[in-house]
């Protein structure tokens, strides 16, 4: 019996993720409203490198929290939110190239003429920078019609 209810579970949990996650804020994961996990955006251009962000530094936009390492930092996203959001609602560059989603690791990305880009893993990420102005392309096409499927 037992089996039974773990495979139910299993099954329920599946689709409400597959529902639920068309449904999630962009930017943001499944079990947190913070964007990219907690971490700076504005860092990822002024310091070249992720820094995690702190609560005493916040602000709210486009459903999510965003946390930041510094005031300044949070008065530059404030003053212009679009030039430090990540590409494609915060999901795996590549992915959306491939016309999917998936989830980012915020340590992976690159800072391409201005934009941000994240990235699912390290294998991924190595992919993407050989080619990402093809990539590029692609997940421009897929984007943003890519969450109305």
């Amino acid at each position: 019996m037992n089996v039974i209810f773990r495979n139910l579970f299993v099954v329920t949990m599946l689709v409400f993720t597959a529902k639920a996650s068309a449904l999630d804020p962009v930017y943001t994961g499944f079990f947190s409203n913070e964007a990219i996990k907690g971490y700076d955006t504005v860092a990822y251009f002024t310091e070249g490198k992720p820094v995690k962000g702190k609560a005493d530094f916040s602000t709210e936009y486009e459903g999510a929290k965003w946390l930041f390492s510094s005031e300044e930092n949070l008065m530059l996203f404030k003053e212009d939110p679009t030039k430090y959001a990540p590409q494609y609602g915060g999901y795996c560059a590549y992915a959306v190239s491939q016309g999917k989603t998936a989830s980012i690791k915020p340590e992976l990305f690159t800072v391409h003429e201005g934009k941000l880009y994240l990235n699912y893993n390290k294998s991924i990420n190595d992919k993407w920078i050989k080619d990402k102005a093809s990539y590029i392309e692609d997940a421009d096409k897929s984007w943003p019609a890519l969450l109305a499927e």
